[in-house]
């Protein structure tokens, strides 16, 4: 018998195994091992570059296959990305372990939030969904916070340690994900007709896409708030440090700008009827004002700026989502979601250079 509160719990517990990771603050540990902002960025390109091309494919691969084989290569991809950055000692071998980590990322981009929205459909709970993504971004900042809280000990053991604790949360989320159960997409397709049935799925999603213009707005929007947000919080992680902070308050200053995010995904819940225009002009005015602030010559206000762009981010976040997870066909939820997250990683791709420039000249 399919039990609603037991899956959606399951889910939530996926998101803490995915999230809680002593590498969570990478951006200081590469710093620490000597790369350069430049490098840095080109590495977080390298990372998108890659979600660009296997994004749509990956949810495609979803919906055919099954979303609970999916979270699983998921969850493979994370495990070889972590042996990769373990083994590195260079530029190139980083690059190749971020690309793993970023087909991590697909794999569970799409495919998690879609078999969230199908069993709360499954059980007539779509109205539920919002609240579901409220509790997801809280875990993401808090798990990010605890992880970012974590750097001085990252950087204490050592990157190969770090990475290696990574492998035992893999080892966990392949126990919760067998624990799934599978809502859509459950049976792969006959041989023969997988060429067919993958043509079709992307050809479907492309006609819903260009009747829903409306959708790829949404996208677009939500794209270019969440890449801000990102770059800024990457970036910071190295800048608090240039302006003065104490090596011992990095941590707790990464997890106060974290829970920025837990506010935003709370607060936008209290405004159940706020049009989206208005949504998306305040959370864009919260993200340019956390981005001036970064430019203050006291680590304080430049907190404070990831802080507040922190909770536009994920505010606008959840009910984008929410918006979104209401006009997809079931059939195609996974290769949908995933190109919201392939708008993000365009944004991201185009932004990151010129962030990489910026946050180390200016």
């Amino acid at each position: 018998m399919f039990n609603l509160k037991k899956q959606i719990g399951r889910l939530y517990g996926l998101s803490v195994l995915k999230t809680l990771s002593l590498t969570g603050a990478w951006v200081a540990l590469l710093a620490a091992r000597g790369f350069s902002l430049v490098e840095i960025g080109l590495g977080e390109t390298v990372f998108h570059l890659t979600s660009l091309l296997f994004e749509i494919p990956s949810g495609v691969l979803a919906d055919v296959f099954g979303r609970k084989k999916m979270l699983l290569a998921g969850v493979a991809a994370q495990a070889v990305g972590s042996v990769l950055m373990m083994g590195s000692t260079g530029l190139a071998g980083v690059c190749a372990a971020l690309a793993c980590l970023a087909l991590a990322y697909n794999f569970a981009s799409g495919t998690q939030d879609a078999l969230a929205y199908d069993s709360m459909k499954r059980a007539g709970a779509e109205s539920r969904f919002e609240g579901f993504e409220s509790t997801q971004m809280v875990i993401y900042r808090v798990c990010g916070g605890i992880s970012t809280l974590c750097a001085g000990l990252a950087l204490l053991v050592g990157y190969r340690l770090a990475y290696a604790t990574d492998l035992v949360m893999c080892a966990a989320q392949v126990g919760v994900i067998a624990c799934l159960q599978e809502v859509q997409g459950a049976d792969a397709p006959p041989a023969g007709r997988l060429g067919r049935r993958l043509a079709e799925c992307f050809r479907e999603s492309g006609r819903f896409l260009r009747g829903m213009r409306q959708a790829l707005g949404l996208m677009l929007c939500n794209a270019l708030v969440g890449a801000a947000d990102t770059l800024l919080l990457f970036f910071l992680q190295a800048k608090l440090l240039e302006k003065g902070i104490p090596g011992w308050a990095l941590g707790p200053a990464l997890l106060f700008m974290e829970l920025g995010g837990v506010l935003g995904a709370r607060l936008i819940l209290r405004f159940p009827r706020g049009r989206y225009r208005w949504v998306f002009g305040c959370t864009l005015a919260a993200v340019c004002a956390g981005c001036l602030l970064e430019h203050a010559p006291v680590y304080p206000a430049a907190a404070l700026g990831g802080f507040l762009a922190a909770a536009a981010d994920d505010a606008l976040q959840v009910r984008t989502n929410a918006l979104l997870q209401g006009m997809f066909p079931s059939e195609q939820r996974a290769t949908l979601t995933s190109v919201e997250s392939f708008a993000f990683s365009v944004v991201m791709i185009a932004l990151t250079p010129l962030a990489g420039v910026l946050f180390t000249y200016w």
